[in-house]
Order: structure tokens, then C-alpha cells, then sequence
């Protein structure tokens, strides 16, 4: 009996990496299909898709989706579907601020998933506006590397706005609209890059009680299970 019981929490275990793993590739495919109905298929000339093959060959997002993607978002092969980034607000318990941001086909479906996740979970929809002020949108890009001195001297050269160390890792905060620049001028001095993205910092963090905290994750969650959802942004420092 011990056995069958290892074998169905294998089983259950292996079932959740190959949904969280779907949905990564889903959500870089659709970030991908926007890129290059946006810039083109050519990465060389696409800033936005070269980064975006570069996280997807990190996901190991197999060669095939890669391709298909990037044939869909450029029409090729009369696969056409056009794809949307939308962004909604939020208010979870006790003070809790949420951007979330969609990628889809179908503006009224995303809405109406968004709206019920919500309403299903004591999270309320807001109007845009109302709490995408308490966050500055930025760029982060993440260097791995040993020589961390020397990382920082070049990213503060780039043109970055702040710097944050970690273990092998520098973190370098840049301007939206600086971000693809200061890629690759670090690039070109040989550093490598983890990841680069633009993501929103909030200003006014808040600290959640264990009960509401709890409530929290759980209303995130439900916003991550639906499909058209690509990121997620929050105020709550205690929620990682």
C-alpha cells in the first residue's frame, strides 16, 4: 500500500511541473507572437524577441513551439491570431495592491476570467488608475557573474539607475526605455545576461498578517491559473 501511495504522489507531483511547465510555454510562445506581430520575426532586428528567445531557450522550451510562434505572430503559414497585452488592477486583503498583466486573444474573455478569479478569491477588480501608482514601472536585468566589481562598473558606464548584489548575481535597474541598450552594452563586455525584463516596483510595500497573507496567496494563485494571465506584480513583501 506505501508503495502505491509514492507512486500516486509521484505521479500527482510530476502532473503539477508538466501543468507549470505548460504554462511557462504557453507564456512565452504568446509573448512571442506579440513580439513578432510587433518588430518581425528577426531577432537580429527584434530587441524584444531576442530576449524573449533567450528566456525560452533557458525554459528549455523545445525548438518546434519557438518556431510556431514566431510564424504565427508574423502571419506565415496563415496561421493568424492576434494576440493583446492588457493590464487590470486590483485590491486583495488589508491594503494589498495588484497589477496584473494579460496577453490575449479574446480582451472580454481575459477580463471576465480576471473578474471572477477575483471575486471567487476576496480580491476586488479596481479601475485602472487606482493602484498602479503605489509602483514605479522599471527594467531589471540580472548579470551572473564572479566578478561582481567589475559588473557593476560597466552597468553604472550602461547608464543603469541603481544596482543590488547578490551571490554571484548583480541586479541593474534601469529606465523602461533604457533596458534594451543597457543589455547589450553589458553584453558586449562580455558579462552574461540571466534575464531581462520590465517589471513594476512597488513604492509602498505592505506587510500581510499570516491569515491575510494566506488569503492573499491564495487569490494570486487563482489569478496565475487563468490562461491569459502573464505576469503578476504586488505590493506584499511577505508573499515569497
Amino acid at each position: 500500500m506505501s508503495g502505491h501511495n509514492k507512486w500516486s504522489s509521484i505521479k500527482h507531483r510530476k502532473g503539477a511541473q508538466d501543468a507549470k511547465r505548460s504554462k511557462i510555454f504557453s507564456r512565452i510562445a504568446k509573448m512571442i507572437i506579440v513580439s513578432a506581430q510587433q518588430g518581425g520575426g528577426d531577432p537580429e532586428m527584434n530587441n524584444s524577441l531576442k530576449l524573449l528567445l533567450l528566456q525560452a531557450r533557458k525554459a528549455n522550451m523545445p525548438k518546434d513551439n519557438i518556431e510556431r510562434a514566431i510564424k504565427r505572430g508574423t502571419g506565415e503559414g496563415g496561421d493568424i491570431i492576434k494576440f493583446e497585452e492588457v493590464s487590470y488592477e486590483a485590491m486583495g486583503p488589508d491594503g494589498s495592491a495588484i497589477i496584473i498583466n494579460c496577453t490575449t486573444d479574446n480582451t472580454n474573455r481575459a477580463l471576465t476570467e480576471v473578474k471572477i478569479a477575483l471575486k471567487k478569491n476576496g480580491g476586488k477588480f479596481v479601475p485602472s488608475g487606482s493602484v498602479s501608482f503605489q509602483f514605479k514601472h522599471l527594467g531589471h536585468i540580472v548579470i551572473s557573474t564572479d566578478d561582481l566589481d567589475s559588473a557593476e562598473l560597466s552597468a553604472i558606464e550602461a547608464g543603469a539607475e541603481d544596482i543590488e548584489r547578490g551571490e554571484n548575481e548583480l541586479l541593474v535597474i534601469t529606465e523602461p526605455t533604457e533596458l534594451h541598450t543597457i543589455r547589450e552594452n553589458l553584453e558586449k563586455d562580455g558579462f552574461t545576461i540571466e534575464k531581462a525584463e520590465l517589471t513594476y516596483t512597488s513604492q509602498q510595500p505592505v506587510i500581510l498578517s499570516e491569515a491575510s497573507l494566506e488569503s492573499f496567496i491564495k487569490l494570486k494563485e487563482a489569478l496565475e491559473d487563468v490562461d491569459d494571465v502573464q505576469d503578476i506584480f504586488d505590493n506584499v513583501t511577505n508573499s515569497n
